[in-house]
């Protein structure tokens, strides 16, 4: 890793805890308001499936702080236990969420479907980017090429984390609009929603937008082997 992509690198690192630190203390502080319907989290997703008309979609409890994710492989929304048990706006929030993702799933959201497809290259990918980027430039006087199948690997999980920001915003507005319409939540309530949402779908953009600058960073250094070859 050269000191310029280290520079870049440390900066979004930076920029992405500040983000997860302001989410986590938003998480905190919806927590503490009670959703005046009185639904856990549990419910409020088992509310949402039902209304969606979705009834092969379980919604379980998962271990662990924010870990709540919607699995398309064995139909589960995986709630935290906080948002699982939690009465509150935060847990409201989160699980409808997840269910905006069992719906998408449903639907045959395009943009989820395409993110799918992609995971078998995205592990692959994953699993020989860092080797083959440090080995690119160390050899990049020898063997710029290797440097490029470096970049393309890299590539491969930049379009994944572009690819992700749609699926996360959509499964928000999915979230948002049927917490509206159903009543789940009144204004206040709505707002503190949408902002935890809001401050979630941040630590995708800053992974993304990270993602994109150092792989033209690489790009940049390739170009420059290249031509001085």
């Amino acid at each position: 890793m050269t000191p310029g992509i280290m520079i870049v690198s440390l900066i979004f690192v930076g920029i992405s805890a500040l983000v997860s630190f302001r989410l986590r203390s938003k998480f905190k502080e919806y927590s503490q308001v009670p959703l005046s319907s009185g639904l856990t989290g549990k419910e409020v997703a088992e509310k949402m499936l039902k209304d969606n008309g979705i009834y092969d979609v379980k919604v379980i409890s998962a271990q662990g702080f924010l870990s709540d994710h919607y699995n398309p492989t064995d139909k589960t929304v995986n709630l935290s236990p906080d948002v699982y048990n939690g009465a509150t706006v935060a847990a409201a929030a989160v699980a409808a969420h997840e269910c905006g993702h069992a719906v998408q799933h449903a639907t045959s959201y395009a943009w989820l479907n395409f993110r799918s497809k992609m995971v078998p290259a995205v592990q692959i990918s994953s699993s020989l980017v860092q080797i083959v980027l440090i080995a690119g430039i160390l050899l990049i006087n020898v063997f710029p090429n290797l440097l490029l199948g470096g970049i393309i690997l890299f590539g491969v999980t930049t379009l994944f984390a572009v690819v992700t920001l749609p699926v996360e915003f959509d499964a928000s507005k999915r979230a948002l609009a049927w917490l509206d319409s159903t009543g789940m939540t009144y204004k206040a309530e709505h707002d503190k929603a949408k902002d935890a949402l809001w401050w979630a779908a941040m630590t995708y953009v800053v992974a993304a937008v990270s993602s994109i600058v150092i792989l033209l960073q690489y790009l940049m250094i390739y170009l420059g082997a290249r031509d001085r070859n």
